[in-house]
């Protein structure tokens, strides 16, 4: 194989993951907002009932693990694609 067609593939798979990025940039917007309502939500929860739900803290966990993964293959610090290109986080 020459050192072209290396670099054209290279290439190719810059723009393709460029293209992941854009839309995991579209998710982690999504995720943050539904943070924030399950923040909310959590909070109105603990308040009247003096006590956190339990599905609400895995959760929020879970989303938050998510938002990592996502921040990780942005910046490069991980190859592997989040959820949907890969599992969902899952709770502790």
């Amino acid at each position: 194989m020459t050192d072209s067609s290396v670099i054209k593939r290279n290439n190719q798979s810059i723009w393709m993951r460029g293209v992941f990025m854009l839309v995991m940039a579209l998710a982690f917007q999504l995720a943050v907002s539904l943070l924030a309502l399950v923040a909310i939500a959590q909070f109105i929860v603990t308040a009247a009932s003096d006590e956190p739900n339990e599905r609400l803290k895995s959760l929020g966990h879970m989303l938050g693990q998510y938002l990592r993964q996502i921040a990780d293959y942005e910046t490069f610090a991980s190859d592997d694609a989040p959820f949907p290109f890969s599992d969902w986080p899952t709770s502790r």
